[in-house]
């Protein structure tokens, strides 16, 4: 194995917990025995919710347990990237912006698990023609957008599962940046991941759809 570099990338919007201490240990520890550099990450982001206090006691719990980075680096300081990254995305069709409110994909969820269909999003934006958007921004509207995912089977390895697959007409296309203009995780995290040189993402099973989602980030953003 080549010497790895991973990442722990807490948000400050709140005080670590024990599954966050899992990641970032786990994290540390195949750093160190695979002779590799173990990243802090602060994800900020959410700016609305984001507190120097709680970024205080990230860093003050992460040296308390001894797990000393090697480097680091903070979205916030980053979003020249992201732009730039949902810029590609539009110009090669694989993000669309979309102007439903909660409230509307909220009747269409329960419309879709009343009729007995997954909650999946029916892509509805796909059908506004460039007049009809050019059109509802010059009203006020200010649209989110969503990442195309392409409809295939996804494969990755995965140290501890093994080989696992999703296929991902399964999976709605997420939302990559939102109507306020913040970046979802889902997108800048590949951006950071793809220009730091991530090798390994170690972290929790909750977040297998978003490999799968975040496998095809990769591809169209010409990381892999």
């Amino acid at each position: 194995m080549s010497s790895p570099l991973v990442r722990f990338a807490p948000s400050p919007t709140g005080h670590l917990h024990v599954g966050n201490m899992r990641t970032a240990l786990v994290n540390y520890l195949f750093a160190r025995a695979n002779d590799g550099q173990f990243m802090l990450r602060i994800d900020d982001t959410d700016d609305a919710r984001s507190e120097a206090a709680y970024e205080d006691s990230i860093r003050f719990d992460l040296n308390w347990m001894g797990m000393q980075w090697d480097c680091e680096d903070r979205q916030s300081a980053r979003l020249d990237k992201y732009h730039a990254g949902l810029q590609k995305l539009i110009e090669s069709g694989r993000a669309y912006p979309c102007f439903e409110t909660p409230e509307e994909l909220s009747l269409k969820r329960k419309s879709q698990l009343s009729a007995g269909r997954p909650p999946v999003y029916d892509r509805g934006a796909l059908k506004l023609t460039p007049d009809e958007i050019e059109s509802r921004i010059a009203a006020g509207e200010t649209p989110h957008y969503r990442f195309m995912l392409i409809h295939e089977t996804v494969t990755w390895p995965d140290m501890v599962r093994g080989e696992q697959s999703i296929q991902m007409s399964s999976l709605s296309d997420p939302v990559i940046l939102r109507a306020d203009g913040r970046f979802i995780y889902t997108l800048a995290s590949v951006i950071d991941d793809g220009d730091h040189g991530i090798t390994h993402i170690l972290r929790g099973e909750d977040h297998t759809t978003n490999s799968a989602a975040q496998y095809q980030l990769f591809e169209a953003l010409g990381y892999t």
